[in-house]
């Protein structure tokens, strides 16, 4: 006899997103101390996850972070597109952000400086990070 599945259980909840109201972070002081929201808790998001080492902090998820350290040494013109890559990758990991646009790339030879817009659901975010090569 093949047993027969009677499901009464109804859906009965919608799923949300989570509000991005936190902590926020004053990196002058080097202090954590009131709250922020919406536009400004996105850029300290990205900020977060853009100087976070993958996979090097056991508090953190596997998907949590950009991966760079392998970079160093390699030739700007390489750089160039593996950093735009990984930081697709990295950013797509939090649903606030939409798209990634309009990348830009300066160097010298200590460092790649990125500068990219981040589209976002709580507005558009023009970002600038610096990668040690």
């Amino acid at each position: 006899m093949i047993p027969t599945l009677n499901d009464d259980l109804q859906p009965d909840f919608e799923i949300r997103q989570q509000p991005g109201y936190t902590y926020k972070m004053n990196l002058e002081e080097m202090r954590i101390g009131g709250f922020i929201d919406g536009v400004e808790a996105v850029k300290q998001a990205i900020y977060k996850i853009l100087n976070t080492q993958k996979f090097q902090y056991l508090i953190y998820d596997w998907d949590y972070g950009i991966e760079l350290t392998d970079l160093f040494g390699e030739a700007a013109v390489l750089v160039y597109s593996e950093i735009e890559n990984r930081i697709r990758e990295a950013l797509q990991e939090d649903d606030r952000i939409k798209d990634l646009g309009d990348f830009s790339f300066e160097s010298d030879k200590r460092q790649v400086l990125v500068k990219f817009t981040a589209y976002t659901t709580e507005g558009n975010v023009d970002i600038e990070k610096a990668v040690m090569v």
